[in-house]
């Protein structure tokens, strides 16, 4: 069973589209996945083992060409299974909860050459 978004909000910070290679933390356990959206506010991460929705994270990774190292907490808030015709992989969407982190990282993306990613 799939916890399912509901409709859609107006997000406050632009979502990017990224293949970007993040560790995060759930439940004690260490796991490096790949994220596909990025924005300030949070992420989506592909993985065929998403956690439940509330489970607390620690999300860390690099932007592409950055010295910084971003580590951020948060928690995940939806999780989806992937279709059978591979149109929407499965993974989990994971919001920020750090406010500092958040501000810090909205600065790094501004700066950022990548494509917005469309709303679903």
């Amino acid at each position: 069973m799939s916890l399912r978004r509901g409709p859609q909000t107006r997000r406050r910070f632009r979502r990017l589209t990224v293949r970007l290679l993040v560790d995060f933390v759930a439940s004690g356990r260490v796991r490096c996945e790949y994220a596909t959206t990025l924005g300030a506010g949070g992420l989506f991460v592909e993985t065929e083992d998403p956690v439940a929705p509330g489970t607390p994270v620690k999300v860390r990774f690099r932007l592409p060409g950055a010295e910084r190292l971003h580590e951020i907490e948060g928690r995940v808030v939806w999780w989806q299974p992937a279709t059978p015709d591979a149109t929407r992989a499965c993974g989990m969407g994971v919001t920020f909860t750090d406010a500092v982190a958040i501000s810090a990282l909205a600065r790094d993306l501004e700066g950022l050459d990548a494509p917005e990613s469309p709303e679903r």
